[in-house]
């Protein structure tokens, strides 16, 4: 017997082969593995084996008080799981590795009113960024948040004593039936002050989140993309693909942006978000170069985020002719 146990073994995602074989990272090279060895394995193996429902291949469990988001898929040899460790308590925005300037500046938008879009590859932390930032707005605004999520990763659920002397409360739900849509309908009726929606990835999340974004709540949200501008055009494809129009949609993303970040992890061990970002003036009564040139569907994006991302870098305004 090792005397090692799934929650006394560090690592962030689990690969569980067909033949039961578990991998996970070696934690001294960027993408290499090793073969995870703990006495307590085929009773884990048990439970993400037999809590899959049949129909969703992703789905969360909990094990030795952690919970655990798992993605079930067939391989030519048969089943394999991927299983990612979610962490006991949302992580300080502090602890996460931004700079000093970005920090400030998403931290100040916890009064404002838009959509904070977080993009990037699987696996890259997004969903940490957004559920850290909210728990921040919830801790320093209180108000009300409402999560839409599938499966659930980050444990936001609960109250919050505010700095702001009021409480915050957050409660944490899933689509029901997988209807992402009509889950972000139900939420606004509720009249949060925040949203998060876990990602955007159907036509109709992505039109309710654009009508959301620009009718008085502040929308966190992640989506797949491999930059700034493709986060942009996904959203829009996306909502266009419904009864909204393109140019509908690039004029409430206009509209409704507050934000919207690229990020991927590097670092061997301790790994620290390398982001790109863009971002639009919150005060919507003054005119803004970036949400003209999103309303033209024209997204010659790239002399902007530059500006920007120098600019913050020297501490400077960013939004300089404001």
């Amino acid at each position: 017997m090792s005397g090692a146990t799934i929650y006394s073994t560090p690592f962030s995602d689990i690969y569980i082969t067909p033949d039961k074989t578990a991998y996970i990272p070696d934690d001294n090279t960027n993408n290499g593995l090793k073969i995870l060895k703990a006495d307590d394995f085929d009773e884990f193996f048990k439970l993400v084996s037999e809590s899959w429902d049949g129909k969703n291949p992703s789905y969360s469990v909990l094990y030795s008080k952690s919970f655990y988001r798992v993605e079930r898929s067939e391989t030519i040899y048969g089943t394999q799981y991927c299983a990612r460790r979610m962490p006991v308590k949302v992580p300080p925005f502090s602890s996460l590795g931004f700079g000093n300037e970005l920090s400030r500046h998403l931290l100040s938008l916890g009064d404002a009113y838009g959509l904070i879009l977080c993009s990037g590859p699987t696996g890259q932390g997004k969903t940490t960024t957004i559920s850290s930032l909210l728990k921040e707005f919830l801790s320093s605004e209180g108000g009300f948040a409402y999560t839409i999520e599938d499966p659930t990763e980050q444990p936001l659920d609960g109250t919050y004593n505010s700095v702001a002397g009021g409480i915050g409360l957050c409660k944490q739900t899933v689509p029901p039936g997988g209807d992402w849509g009509a889950a972000l309908k139900s939420a606004l009726r509720t009249k949060p002050r925040y949203i998060l929606v876990g990602e955007i990835r159907t036509p109709e999340t992505a039109s309710e989140v654009l009508r959301a974004a620009t009718s008085g709540h502040l929308i966190l949200s992640t989506i797949h993309a491999n930059n700034v501008t493709d986060a942009i055009n996904s959203v829009v494809k996306y909502a266009s693909s419904t009864s909204m129009s393109e140019e509908l949609a690039y004029d409430l993303f206009s509209r409704g942006m507050l934000g919207v970040m690229h990020q991927q992890l590097i670092g061997v061990g301790v790994k620290k978000p390398l982001v790109s970002h863009l971002f639009a003036n919150p005060d919507t009564t003054k005119g803004d170069q970036v949400r003209g040139i999103i309303k033209s569907g024209k997204l010659n994006l790239a002399t902007a985020i530059e500006t920007q991302m120098t600019r913050m870098a020297r501490g400077m305004n960013i939004f300089p002719d404001l």
